[in-house]
C-alpha cells in the first residue's frame, strides 16, 4: 500500500463549536437580554464582530447556536452562513411538539448548514420538559432524520440524558456548557455523579464552552476551570468533547481572546492530536461537517 505523502494530509480544521448573533433590529424576542446583569451584552452581534476574534484566536470556523424559539431565526441565520463561509453551521430551532415537527425537519435539512436543533431547556418551568411524552416524541423524529440535538441544561437536568438516551439510542446529543456546574463555589458533588452516568453512553458529547459564566465574572481564573474540564476529558474523552466560546455570552466575563487562551491552557496535558479533537476534530464529526460545510 503507497503511503500519501505528507503534503497531502488532511489537516483537522479548527471550529468554535458554540456562538451566537443578534440584531436587535430584527423582530425577534430579545426582552432576555433587558435584564440589568446583561446590560454589557444588550447590543447587536453580527459575523463581521466575531471574525476578528476568530482570526486573532486561529479559529477557522464556527457553529450558530440557536437563541430563540421560532423557524425565523433558522432562516435568519442560514442567510448569515451563506453570506460568511466561516459559519459552517447552524443549529437551530423545531418546534419538538408541534404537529409539523417532522415536515420542519425535513424542510431545514434541504439545507446543507443546518446541523442541529436546540430547545432552551434550561428556561422551562417544567424541570421534566425534556422527557415529557410529546418531547420525546420530537427527539425520536430527530433520531429518524439523523439530526443531531444540542442540550442546554442545567445540573439539575442532567439526570435526564439516560432517559433521553434510552429512548433515542441513535441520537447524538451534546450537553452544552457542561451542563453550567457551580464553578463559582468550586461545587462538584451535585453534577458530577450524573456528568458521568452521561458520559457512558456512546452518542453524547459534551461542550467545553460557557464556563467563565459559571465562574466569578470579575475574578475568575482558568485554574477555576481546570478540575470541571479535566472531567470532562475523563469521563467523555478528547474524542467526544468540542471547544465553544459562547461568544458574545462570554463577554459578560471575558473577551473571546480570555476564554480560549483558557481553555488553550487547561488543555494543556493533551497531546496535538487530542487537542486538534477539542478544537475541530469532534465537532466535524459530531455535526457530520464536510466539504458542504468546509469548503
Amino acid at each position: 500500500m503507497t503511503t500519501q505523502p505528507a503534503k497531502y494530509k488532511k489537516i483537522v480544521p479548527t471550529i468554535d463549536a458554540h456562538q451566537h448573533f443578534w440584531d436587535l433590529e430584527e423582530h425577534f424576542n430579545y426582552r432576555w437580554l433587558e435584564k440589568p446583569e446583561l446590560k454589557k451584552i444588550h447590543q447587536t452581534y453580527l459575523p463581521e464582530h466575531l471574525k476578528p476574534h476568530l482570526d486573532e484566536a486561529g479559529i477557522q470556523y464556527s457553529i450558530f447556536v440557536q437563541t430563540q424559539h421560532t423557524v425565523e431565526e433558522n432562516r435568519w441565520a442560514l442567510r448569515l452562513a451563506e453570506e460568511n463561509p466561516y459559519i459552517a453551521g447552524v443549529v437551530g430551532w423545531i418546534n419538538l411538539v408541534g404537529m409539523d415537527c417532522e415536515d420542519q425537519i425535513q424542510h431545514f435539512k434541504q439545507f446543507p448548514k443546518f446541523v442541529g436543533v436546540r430547545h432552551i431547556t434550561q428556561d422551562e418551568p417544567d424541570d421534566n420538559f425534556i422527557i415529557r411524552d410529546d418531547v420525546l416524541n420530537g427527539l425520536k423524529k430527530l433520531e429518524k432524520h439523523q439530526v443531531p440535538f444540542d442540550l442546554l441544561f442545567y445540573v439539575k437536568h442532567l439526570k435526564h440524558v439516560t432517559r433521553i438516551v434510552k429512548h433515542c439510542p441513535d441520537l447524538k446529543v451534546v450537553i452544552d456548557h457542561l451542563a453550567k456546574p457551580e464553578i463559582k463555589t468550586q461545587r462538584m458533588d451535585n453534577w458530577r455523579v450524573n456528568f458521568r452516568l452521561a458520559s457512558t453512553f456512546p452518542n453524547v458529547y459534551c461542550k467545553i464552552s460557557g464556563m467563565v459564566t459559571e465562574a466569578d465574572w470579575e475574578n475568575w481564573q482558568p485554574s477555576d476551570l481546570q478540575a470541571y474540564i479535566d472531567l470532562a476529558l475523563e469521563c467523555f474523552g478528547p474524542q467526544r468533547c468540542m471547544f465553544g466560546s459562547d461568544w458574545p455570552v462570554c463577554e459578560l466575563a471575558g473577551s473571546y481572546a480570555d476564554v480560549h487562551a483558557a481553555v488553550v491552557e487547561c488543555l494543556g496535558k493533551l497531546s496535538p492530536t487530542e487537542q486538534e479533537s477539542v478544537f475541530g476534530g469532534t465537532a466535524v464529526r459530531f455535526y457530520g461537517l464536510d466539504e458542504k460545510q468546509l469548503g
